[in-house]
């Protein structure tokens, strides 16, 4: 037997799937928080002082988190490129706007302090500002499109042709998406930010946190609602050969159903959706109550339902497609070999335990408040 057929290939595809989630999940969970306070730093930090106090809570750690999203790109060129290629051309232009956006980060880190002049570190203040909430909006609003459907097909040759653009991305259902993503890491800074700082920017973080957790648990209702009442979902008509050859022109796809279908065939699904709401819930009670290390747990829990909510409901698809459901991509027909998952799957099982090491070693050693002294003493602060 060749090795790689120890695992099934529609096995293979399922793991990858759930992979795919992971890192997602891991990307929000850790520069979710990263961005959340890029976001809020303007307003819970009032002094220089407090703001070098605020940027000092995710300047050792902002590059390492970004490792998740590396991970996630990569994983789609992998193991499901045809979700690469309809999705990074068709949302050239968004994914542009957040690389530009998070290009921001670096640059205001390392020269925001650089100058004593209050207009140069106001100024890069509100460029770290714009590194985390425009990306945290266009995530948001990339995921209320993958609901809707994309304007995509694919040729009889496989050669997908996106013929939709930017601004139609800003539809209504989209915006609200990407409403709830940013109140959602808002929330998430604010969490973090009571964890590592104290005194006024600690009190103010919650505050503001807690206004997040209304609006982000609000919108992921109404999102929620809208989704199964007045959003066309899809489904496959007939049976498919989940271990055959990646391509979707093979299968018959349905559109009109209600996404609420997933939840009829699939119950157990509901406890993702569940999750998200108890997690923002908690994590904005500890906000009040004065916890920490227990609110950023919920928060991240939120954060782990209502991701998954949306993988789980839209399961078997990936990527439906609004002017041709035949092209649509689904988990049994859009990814790669079966010997490249395999290989992947290797390299995978060696290097995420040595990662999530690694990064449990650095929050150990970072372990701690930052405090006022500690930037305006301490010799070694970098920001």
């Amino acid at each position: 037997m060749i090795l790689h057929e120890l695992i099934e290939f529609d096995t293979l595809r399922v793991i990858w799937w759930l992979l795919l989630g992971v890192l997602l999940i891991g990307f929000a969970l850790t520069d979710g928080f990263d961005l959340g306070v890029g976001a809020l730093l303007p307003f819970v930090a009032k002094t220089d002082t407090e703001r070098r106090v605020v940027i000092n809570t995710v300047g050792p750690v902002w590059e390492g988190n970004q490792v998740w999203f590396i991970l996630g790109g990569g994983a789609i060129f992998a193991a499901w490129p045809s979700l690469y290629a309809v999705s990074f051309s068709g949302f050239y232009l968004a994914m542009f706007v957040v690389l530009a956006a998070l290009i921001l980060r670096p640059v205001a880190f390392t020269y925001r302090s650089k100058r004593e002049d209050t207009t140069w570190r106001t100024a890069w203040d509100w460029a770290l500002f714009v590194g985390g909430a425009v990306p945290a909006l266009i995530f948001g609003v990339a995921v209320g499109n993958v609901l809707q459907g994309v304007p995509f097909r694919l040729t009889d040759d496989l050669w997908a042709m996106y013929e939709g653009g930017f601004f139609g991305l800003l539809n209504p259902f989209a915006l609200l998406a990407g409403a709830v993503s940013v109140a959602m890491l808002l929330q998430h800074g604010a969490a973090w930010l009571t964890l590592k700082t104290e005194g006024p920017v600690s009190q103010r973080a919650r505050t503001y946190g807690s206004v997040a957790g209304i609006v982000a648990m609000a919108g992921y209702a109404l999102a929620g609602v809208w989704l199964l009442f007045g959003i066309d979902g899809y489904t496959l008509v007939d049976d498919v050969v989940r271990n055959g050859p990646s391509n979707p022109l093979h299968s018959e796809v349905a559109k009109g159903v209600s996404w609420g279908a997933s939840y009829t065939a699939r119950p157990w699904i509901a406890i993702a959706p569940l999750l998200g709401f108890v997690g923002m819930a908690m994590a904005m009670r500890g906000l009040r109550a004065g916890r920490e290390v227990s609110t950023l747990l919920w928060s991240k829990l939120g954060i782990f339902g209502v991701i998954s909510s949306v993988g789980l409901t839209m399961f078997p698809f990936i990527l439906p497609s609004t002017i041709d459901p035949r092209s649509s991509l689904t988990v049994w027909d859009s990814s790669s070999s079966h010997l490249t998952l395999f290989v992947m799957l290797v390299v995978t099982v060696i290097f995420v335990p040595l990662i999530l090491l690694y990064t449990a070693w650095v929050y150990k050693v970072l372990w701690g408040k930052v405090t006022e002294d500690d930037v305006t003493s301490n010799s070694e602060s970098l920001y």
